[in-house]
């Protein structure tokens, strides 16, 4: 069964951002070591840039390179009315296409109620199994925006940051024993801004990745996400990018 709701408004990437803008890799440390995946990532040697300039020319560098990313994820949302924080756990998988042009997004939300979250093809599909819905939006004239924030932490380049963000350096700080250029991202577009004030990054600018990441809104409300058990540039199989619905599934259309 097929509705269609109101038209899109870029307002409504709202429930997509602990994906869009919080894309924040936290590597959890074993016996005060980084694990296997962070260890093999970077060349020896490699450390993260200590001026801005040098830490988007790395992040330039890494972008390059990036073709996939996965991740074990929990994103907390604090409301600040309330003084609630919810969280979400799950996987997250990031797929670039040979050409580099096009960055697919999947999101398999386990607790605490399963959802799926798809961006592909320029289509954004939140599927809830509990009611059996699927929401679908067409990114249309605001897919720019979308795919920048897709790659905001995951494979984005230093380039791809100044066009969307004023960004400026605050200096090199430790993460989990990780040193990282510490990024304050303030959105350029009206839009974006009446969401999100500004943007934190912690970014191992080597890898091309955020290891901490936090937004904040207007309202006083926050984004948080921590990732875990990351693998870049492994093989994702096609059928993650694909909603596995039934026959009885009711789909919701933006147009």
């Amino acid at each position: 069964m097929i509705k269609r709701s109101s038209h899109f408004e870029f307002k409504k990437l709202s429930f997509l951002a602990p994906v869009l803008l919080l894309s924040l890799l936290t590597i959890s440390l074993a016996a005060g070591s980084p694990p296997a995946s962070a260890q093999t990532e970077r060349s020896p040697g490699q450390t993260t840039a200590s001026t801005l300039d040098g830490v988007l020319s790395q992040m330039d560098a890494a972008a390059a390179q990036f073709r996939s990313a996965t991740a074990d994820f929990v994103w907390d949302q604090y409301q600040k009315v309330v003084n609630e924080t919810d969280t979400q756990k799950g996987k997250i998988y990031f797929r670039r296409d040979a050409k580099g042009k096009e960055t697919e997004m999947a999101a398999d939300i386990q607790s605490p109620e399963p959802k799926y979250l798809l961006f592909s093809g320029g289509r954004i599909q939140f599927y809830q199994p509990r009611i059996n819905q699927v929401n679908e939006y067409s990114a249309g004239k605001n897919r720019a925006e979308v795919e920048s924030f897709l790659v905001l932490g995951f494979g984005g380049s230093g380039r791809e940051l100044q066009q969307q963000f004023d960004v400026k350096f605050d200096g090199n700080e430790d993460v989990d024993g990780v040193k990282t250029a510490k990024l304050e991202l303030t959105p350029k577009a009206p839009k974006v801004k009446n969401m999100f004030e500004k943007i934190i990054l912690w970014v191992d600018a080597p890898r091309g990745i955020s290891l901490k990441q936090q937004a904040f809104e207007p309202s006083g409300d926050y984004r948080l996400a921590r990732y875990s058990n990351i693998k870049l540039n492994t093989k994702i199989s096609d059928d993650v990018f694909k909603l596995h619905t039934s026959g009885h599934t009711k789909t919701i259309k933006g147009t």
